[in-house]
């Protein structure tokens, strides 16, 4: 069990943030079989191809311990971060930093020959490192990466809501089975942990993740405390999108019929732009005529505004009955 002790200031800083390292890191553990590999197959079959130059030897070791993971790999994560922010601060590490995982993970003379290079010179192998890490993610997260995002905007979006509606108990209560909220304690029941950390005023921050299902993951250092979860929906994630059959397309024009089909999930108005190869505007003009005709509907989450099918549009674009 991980107990974490919240006081005021603490709670006041419960807030969410998506972590493009966080999920680089899950996809990992899936590509090497450890977890989530009948969930994530679709993308495990096109990861393996494009990544089939790269030697991943590396990456798959640092990541073979079963009871942690490296904090370097954990960078504090702020709203709105990319993933070259992220792995800015990865090379960044300072040498007691990157060493560390190894001294808690590895009795002496037990690390890895493969990652006997990093642990003796950091100041030389990070940098290498980190240019696996960033080819690693152009072959087999970019790619993919609009789909995740709209995945962890459809959870953030149930997650205010929940907020909104119960406070922080039902928030804690809804986010995962191993969380248990009561007063000023917030406890993660994970196996081969002991840990009673104060929290002590940077607050909590929640990272939506499609990879790490059904798992935690959970990082209790002074900077900054974070816990990644399964976001909603990810059984649905590589579902192929439904195509827009040919007389909806007459009866409410090519473009419209696109958006509801894309609509599965929430999305914002410039990722289906960049789905449709068109504008934000034009975009935004079609949504608005399908949400005035009750076929989409719009939620705000932060600065980004989410669209979504209703049952309506649903039932238009699915129920041949509805057409002529």
């Amino acid at each position: 069990m991980i107990e974490l002790l919240l006081g005021t200031l603490d709670l006041a800083k419960v807030r969410f943030a998506r972590s493009p390292m966080e999920e680089l890191r899950n996809s990992v553990y899936v590509l090497a079989g450890r977890r989530g590999a009948d969930l994530h197959r679709p993308w495990i079959t096109m990861a393996r191809s494009r990544l089939a130059d790269l030697d991943l030897t590396p990456l798959f070791t640092l990541l073979s311990l079963d009871h942690g993971f490296p904090g370097f790999l954990n960078p504090l994560t702020e709203p709105g971060e990319t993933f070259a922010d992220q792995l800015d601060r990865v090379r960044a590490t300072d040498d007691a930093g990157v060493r560390c995982y190894f001294d808690e993970g590895w009795a002496p003379g037990e690390i890895p020959a493969v990652l006997r290079p990093l642990y003796d010179d950091p100041g030389r192998e990070l940098g290498p490192f980190c240019d696996l890490l960033a080819a690693y993610w152009r072959a087999a997260i970019e790619p993919v990466w609009p789909r995740l995002c709209a995945v962890h905007d459809a959870d953030l979006v149930h997650r205010s809501a929940t907020l909104t509606g119960g406070g922080l108990a039902r928030l804690f209560d809804d986010l995962h089975p191993r969380i248990e909220y009561a007063g000023d304690v917030l406890r993660v029941l994970l196996p081969h942990h002991d840990v009673r950390h104060t929290v002590n005023g940077v607050g909590v921050l929640l990272k939506p993740s499609a990879f790490i299902w059904p798992r935690l993951s959970v990082c209790d250092g002074h900077d900054q405390v974070s816990i990644g979860y399964p976001a909603r929906g990810v059984g649905r994630l590589w579902e192929q999108e439904p195509v827009a059959r040919a007389p909806l397309a007459e009866l409410v024009g090519r473009s419209r019929a696109a958006l509801l089909a894309l609509l599965d999930l929430p999305r914002s108005t410039t990722e289906l732009a960049r789905h449709l190869g068109v504008t934000p505007a034009t975009v935004s003009e079609h949504l608005a005529v399908l949400r005035l005709n009750h076929l989409v509907r719009s939620r705000r989450a932060g600065r980004v505004v989410l669209y979504e099918r209703t049952a309506r549009g649903a039932g238009l674009l699915h129920d041949d009955s509805v057409l002529p």
